[in-house]
């Protein structure tokens, strides 16, 4: 799909309300399916643009194979549709060299910008963090969008700082994470015309649109995504007390997806409802507790309308009519998944240990995809 002609300038993309899309995985490896399902799934939703293996899609698990093949099934996905949905690419690290590096690797790939968060563990000074940042933005062949998230990396962006950062060419805006509202404010009233900034606080969302955020980064719009749209565009109309209403709809479903470590209680849900085939995390993340699956199961059944069977999950095999059920409604999905996967096989067997290697995948991982090709038995 060709690009629209706004697509160049990722400061006019950079508003309304962006997806950092998790990164499915099943046997180890990135579910293909999985994602294409995702990115069909959400380009026909009310999103502005995705973000690609940031925190949400585990980006810091991810080889440089894996990433580029990630943005490149993205972008062909979003190519099948009618409408262009830009791409940043999440990048992290404390090495500005290596950074700069990473940098021209993925100067090719089919983005229009990156996501780049603070220097983790090194904790450098707010001139190492102008530094830091200006390096990157002047090696960058794209657009860059700043990560502030302090609670994460252990250093923050300052008001100054960021202010200096804001008038650098190549840096479009900002995702705000610093969990500070008096700086978030601060910042708004401050910046420099053109520089976007958006929030990444899901809980912080209605405070941050009504503050005068140019829109959001929500993982939590993974699920009722229309209506977390809605919440903006019922405030760009002025309908204030409408938009809160829909928010107060919203905000239980935020705080419960990021009762555990995130994205494991959004990839849950997601496998729950069939859009993902796995709610498999990479370590040191885990899937849910059986206490939180239980909860989400809940949420689900008040959202739905209808009673999932938490006992569904492996850790509870007991109702075996809701396992049935489970199975036949998302029977489609998984024999297309079940087919498709089953010729990725092939393929990956047909490969000798170097280009495997090549591709950051083991052979012992394939072995596994074997074992669970075959669907899965529904005893009813």
């Amino acid at each position: 799909m060709t690009p629209d002609p706004e697509s160049a300038d990722l400061r006019s993309l950079l508003r309304g309300l962006w997806l950092p899309l998790i990164t499915p995985f099943c046997d180890g490896v990135v579910d293909e399916v999985s994602l294409r399902r995702l990115v069909r799934h959400y380009a026909g939703l009310p999103i502005d643009g995705l973000i690609l293996a940031a925190t949400s899609g585990e980006g810091l698990t991810l080889g440089m194979a894996e990433l580029e093949w990630i943005v490149a099934v993205t972008r062909e996905t979003i190519g099948e549709g009618r409408r262009y949905l830009p791409i940043c690419l999440g990048l992290a690290g404390s090495h500005t060299r290596k950074m700069c590096h990473t940098l021209d690797e993925t100067a090719g790939w089919p983005i229009d910008g990156y996501l780049i968060s603070s220097p983790y563990y090194s904790r450098p000074s707010q001139r190492g963090l102008v530094q830091h940042f200006t390096t990157l933005a002047g090696h960058a062949s794209r657009p860059v969008v700043l990560y502030n998230i302090p609670y994460r990396t252990g250093v923050t962006l300052e008001t100054e700082t960021l202010l200096e950062l804001a008038g650098h060419p190549n840096i479009a805006g900002m995702k705000d994470c610093g969990a500070n509202r008096a700086q978030s404010i601060d910042l708004l009233r401050r910046r420099p015309a053109g520089f976007r900034i958006l929030t990444g606080e899901d809980a912080e969302y209605f405070e941050a649109l009504t503050d005068g955020a140019d829109g959001a980064i929500l993982l939590s719009a993974h699920i009722e995504t229309a209506a977390f749209a809605a919440v903006r565009t019922l405030l760009m109309e002025g309908k204030t007390a409408a938009a809160r209403a829909r928010w107060e709809s919203l905000s239980n479903l935020t705080r419960l997806l990021f009762a555990e470590p995130s994205p494991a209680p959004a990839k849950y849900w997601l496998s729950r409802t069939g859009l993902i085939d796995s709610a498999e995390v990479r370590l040191p993340m885990v899937e849910v507790s059986s206490e939180l699956a239980a909860r989400l199961d809940a949420e689900m059944a008040r959202r739905d309308g209808h009673v999932p069977d938490s006992a569904m999950s492996s850790t509870t095999p007991s109702r075996p009519r809701a396992r049935w059920v489970q199975w036949l409604v998302t029977w489609p999905n998984r024999l297309v998944a079940h087919w498709q996967r089953r010729e990725t096989i092939k393929t990956l067997q047909a490969l000798n240990d170097h280009q495997l290697r090549d591709i950051g995948i083991r052979r012992d991982q394939i072995e596994t995809a074997v074992r669970g090709s075959v669907p899965p038995d529904v005893t009813v």
